[in-house]
């Protein structure tokens, strides 16, 4: 595709998201920012999850990373699962019946005020880093295949930094009246471009590669090497089944129910019923897209060995859709399907960080009415920039690497206490000192790091994989043991 072609595609693509932000936007209230006025659709909700839950990162680091692991990222896709169950029936339940529009206002109620402040930096730490990390792998993209080849005065190429400035802005400019609302339906339209884009894709490649029905296809996979999806031979491997499984279900119970950004959606549903087929209908249809996904990295990666393409990990998909012989509509559909992924992630993080912060640091509730909608559009404009000055830090940090395993490492770190908190609160009755919390929430993050970085040598040769959110969080949990006022402990 021309370089002219590819800013036309983006330009129409975002001009439908404000033309959708326009008619949802209408009602410029915080109710409808926040909440979507408690009346999304269960079906759309659970539709336009599968593009925030999969993104950018996911779009291009799990066909990348096939080369290298194989079809061994299936095994956390399988403890995804089980942890969307007990979002739908331990978490929501909960959630529902305090009638929440920040889920951390449960640690307010449960332990108090510090607790309550804790559990939400955590998560602004959390999905700063988050939405930061997949937004800078798309920025990356863009930079390559377009930004990088406008000349400025015949001489200058557009900088890193200009672009990621236009990729959050963009973000900003569909969210920022309609916020959640909006979301809700612009994540749908995201969702289906991003599936088109992979089942066009891997339509290109099957027959690029001489695999005329789904049958070949099949036997093509089953036949690879790559496709190994289970690991039981070294416990000390950092892909061994328990290890990636456990970690599948505490990944997705910290990073979707306990993550204001994901439930947010599930709290637009009319009532608990509908969020709760939301979330088991998504869980269900999430392992088929990610076998999808798994798939595509399969036959990028023969297709490369074939065509002596030396693109790896997260180039390796870019690459190849960009190259001229793979045509106009694949590439259309790969940069579509990319921006969608990427966008339908990164909108509802801007959005609730802007909500987690209204609500639960300033406590915009207490503030006049007059003021309020004027301080939360001030606050998304906040974010707007922190996320541009951290996408442009990780620009200088982050050379070779595939972009999903370092969301997960940081994932580790920054929601284990939030899994710690949680957990103390719903499995025991135990009641704390309040005001020591924040030290546990340092802590542990600091000892789990620790433990990870000389697992090997203390423990025989043991690497840490995702299980260190598992470790973070127990280490938190156990911290709070500590902190437990003494006369809760004598009565339970």
């Amino acid at each position: 595709m021309s370089t002219n072609a590819i800013i036309f595609l983006i330009l129409a693509y975002f001009g439908v998201l404000i033309l959708i932000s326009y008619f949802t936007g209408k009602e410029d209230s915080n109710d409808a920012f926040f909440k979507a006025n408690k009346s999304a659709p269960w079906y759309l909700v659970a539709f336009g999850m599968i593009g925030t839950s999969l993104s950018g990162v996911t779009f291009i680091s799990v066909p990348g990373a096939v080369e290298a692991k194989q079809f061994g990222y299936f095994q956390v896709v399988l403890g995804y699962f089980f942890g969307y169950l007990v979002i739908a029936y331990v978490l929501l339940p909960l959630y529902y019946k305090m009638n929440l529009t920040s889920i951390y206002t449960y640690l307010k109620e449960r332990f108090g005020k510090v607790s309550y402040k804790t559990g939400s930096i955590a998560f602004l730490i959390s999905r700063i880093v988050g939405a930061s990390l997949r937004l800078f792998l798309v920025a990356k993209v863009l930079q390559l295949l377009v930004f990088d080849k406008i000349l400025i005065f015949d001489q200058y190429t557009i900088p890193f930094p200009i672009t990621v400035v236009i990729t959050v802005a963009l973000i900003w400019l569909y969210t920022f009246r309609g916020g959640i609302k909006t979301i809700i339906f612009t994540d749908t339209l995201q969702t289906l471009f991003m599936l088109i884009s992979v089942v066009v894709t891997i339509s290109f490649l099957a027959n690029a590669l001489d695999l005329n029905s789904i049958s070949e296809v099949y036997n093509n996979v089953k036949a690879s090497k790559l496709s190994k999806v289970f690991f039981f031979d070294d416990f000390n491997d950092a892909q061994y089944f328990i290890k990636s499984f456990l970690a599948g279900i505490f990944i997705t119970i910290t990073m979707t129910g306990l993550d204001q950004d994901m439930m947010q959606k599930n709290l637009t549903c009319k009532n608990l019923k509908d969020a709760q087929k939301n979330m088991v209908s998504f869980s269900v249809i999430l392992i088929f897209v990610n076998i999808l996904f798994l798939v595509l990295g399969l036959l990028l990666t023969q297709y490369a060995q074939q065509h002596g393409v030396t693109a790896n990990k997260d180039d390796l998909f870019p690459t190849i859709a960009m190259l001229p012989e793979i045509g106009v509509i694949t590439s259309a559909f790969f940069l579509l399907g990319l921006i969608a992924a990427a966008y339908s992630s990164a909108d509802s993080a801007l959005t609730s960080l802007t909500t987690s912060f209204c609500i639960d640091i300033i406590e915009l509730d207490k503030k006049p009415k007059d003021s309020q909608k004027r301080v939360r559009k001030q606050v998304h404009i906040l974010f707007s920039f922190i996320l541009v000055l951290v996408i442009i830090l990780f620009d200088l940090l982050f050379t070779d690497v595939s972009v999903i395993w370092e969301l997960f490492k940081a994932a580790g770190y920054t929601y284990g206490p939030l899994l710690g908190l949680f957990a103390f609160g719903i499995l025991t009755k135990k009641h704390l000192k309040d005001s020591y919390v924040w030290i546990i929430a340092l802590i542990a993050p600091v000892v789990s790091y620790l433990i990870n970085m000389f697992s090997v040598d203390l423990l025989n040769g043991y690497q840490i994989g995702f299980e260190i959110l598992i470790i973070n969080g127990l280490l938190t949990f156990l911290g709070l043991l500590f902190i437990t006022k003494k006369s809760q402990l004598n009565t339970d």
